[in-house]
């Protein structure tokens, strides 16, 4: 008897230590779950590795820099269209240059805010002067090559959309009718269904590729003698240099727009990034050099009325009538002037397809901020593949062009992404208000807008993030957010969304 108890008792005690162990086993678990959730994430050397060709398989699976297109803006220098072929000899020649600046890069710090600063809406700084992810820290922007996957695709675009004057002469007319569909439709332009290959936006590594790209377009050009002389660029868009006028420049030394060309090693795929906003308070890249054609452009598309915020604001044209009242034909001519940044766009493209003819060669555009607003908008004008990261809603300024849209286009044929956060106040349009970051810089980013699909990350739900302008930066879109995330973010179409709903659009004829 005494031996049943015993055994008994060994049974009940087993029993209750498998629960404790059990319990304490489920509680570690769970507060190990939390623990990740709430604490935040911090960069491990993620590394994309810059492996040989043959290592990948295709040589046409890299993308490497081959021309810097440089295009003025402004009344004074809006003829000016230089480029710069990134070659062998180009290398070597700055090859000191480069390698002292990997090291910069490699080394640079970035310190973060302090908890009142992140908690603090209003709060920003000025970046560093290069803005390079680091995880290619230590690579040379100018010689790095970049992995990349596509896949088949079919976009509907205009038949002649390469000829010359075409699609001026389109958005012209289009402009001289205020867009009105009904008489546009008695055009019959002629639209095809082309066979292409569009970016695999599910594989991360060719995201990071398009992100790189777009903070490429941020590195700065070697300033050694040769440089200053601008011996190293062709001229091209038919423009004749003035030799004896000393106050014309370009790239870093003077406002302009600037296109960096990516090709792949087989030469079928060229990607266009296009340069955002510079400097001036607002996160995202380099220096401050065309920072201010920069704001212009910003305010222009993405406010509701040539920046006019509030009595105060120094408006970029003269469109605003009274309260609430602007001219909508006074602004579509303001965005289609030779010397915005649109115009510069359309240029740059049609001088990368003098190089890479678009009947033979598969193009896509890409960019950071307003880079990625203009990716966005020249996509849709010549059907391209578009790639936008961290862009500001650009819906408003596309209706305003007048761009040709496809009629009863299905949404899975329309190839534009916008690639953006949670935490970042500029993509999600929340940078307004008289105390927001944006407009204490001077910005009116009052657009919250995109076309296509938007394709987010919810660093504010997953990881407790806090809406700050320091997450609008593309390296930490980079380092802190693509690749730390398992997956791609899913893309989804945006809901139906209005701009400037309070403001009131009006327009007059020409005898009025």
């Amino acid at each position: 008897m005494e031996k049943q108890t015993s055994r008994s008792l060994t049974r009940q005690a087993t029993t209750s230590a498998k629960y404790v162990w059990l319990c304490l086993l489920s509680t570690c678990v769970l507060a190990t779950y939390y623990l990740l959730k709430l604490l935040p994430i911090y960069h491990t050397s993620l590394e994309i590795p810059d492996l040989p060709s043959s290592e990948r398989g295709d040589a046409g699976d890299f993308l490497q820099l081959k021309h810097i297109f440089h295009h003025g803006t402004g009344p004074r220098d809006y003829r000016i269209h230089k480029r710069l072929d990134i070659t062998p000899e180009y290398l070597g020649k700055h090859a000191g240059f480069f390698q002292k600046q990997a090291q910069n890069m490699a080394h640079e710090t970035r310190p973060g805010p302090t908890d009142a600063e992140a908690s603090d809406s209003s709060y920003t700084i000025n970046t560093n002067d290069y803005d390079w992810p680091q995880v290619f820290a230590g690579k040379n922007p100018f010689d790095i090559r970049l992995p990349f996957k596509q896949q088949d695709g079919t976009i509907t675009r205009l038949r002649d959309r390469n000829e010359p004057e075409f699609v001026e002469s389109y958005l012209d007319y289009a402009r001289s009718v205020n867009g009105n569909a009904q008489i546009l439709d008695k055009i019959n332009l002629a639209w095809i269904d082309d066979e292409v290959s569009i970016p695999n936006i599910t594989d991360k590594d060719t995201i990071v590729t398009l992100a790189t790209i777009s903070s490429n377009a941020y590195v700065r050009f070697p300033q050694d003698d040769d440089e200053k002389k601008k011996s190293d660029w062709t001229d091209v868009g038919g423009w004749q240099p003035d030799e004896n006028h000393r106050d014309v420049n370009f790239g870093w030394q003077d406002i302009g727009l600037r296109g960096h060309v990516f090709v792949s090693s087989d030469n079928k795929t060229v990607v266009i990034g296009i340069k955002g906003t510079s400097g001036a308070g607002l996160p995202g890249g380099g220096s401050d050099e065309t920072a201010g054609n920069d704001k212009t452009n910003d305010n222009l598309l993405f406010s509701c009325c040539c920046a006019r915020v509030g009595y105060m604001w120094t408006t970029v044209c003269d469109c605003y009538e009274k309260a609430y009242t602007c001219n909508q034909d006074c602004l579509e001519r303001e965005l289609r002037r030779k010397d915005r940044y649109y115009e510069a766009a359309l240029d740059i493209y049609k001088n990368v397809t003098a190089i890479y003819p678009a009947e033979s060669t598969e193009i896509w555009v890409t960019g950071h901020s307003l880079g990625g607003a203009l990716a966005s908008l020249l996509g849709r004008t010549y059907g391209l593949p578009a790639v936008a990261i961290e862009a500001p809603g650009e819906m408003l300024a596309m209706k305003r062009l007048h761009l040709p849209q496809p009629p009863g286009l299905p949404k899975h044929l329309e190839h534009i992404w916008h690639i953006g956060n949670t935490a970042d106040p500029i993509f999600m349009g929340v940078c307004n208000g008289v105390s927001s970051s944006c407009s204490l810089a001077g910005y009116a980013m009052e657009t919250a807008c995109h076309t296509g699909y938007q394709c987010v990350y919810d660093v504010v739900t997953d990881y407790g993030w806090r809406v700050n302008l320091l997450n609008h930066r593309i390296h930490t879109v980079i380092d802190d957010i693509i690749l730390v995330y398992n997956e791609t973010a899913p893309c989804v179409y945006q809901a139906p969304c209005r701009d400037c709903f309070n403001w009131r659009f009006v327009t007059h004829d020409e005898y009025e």
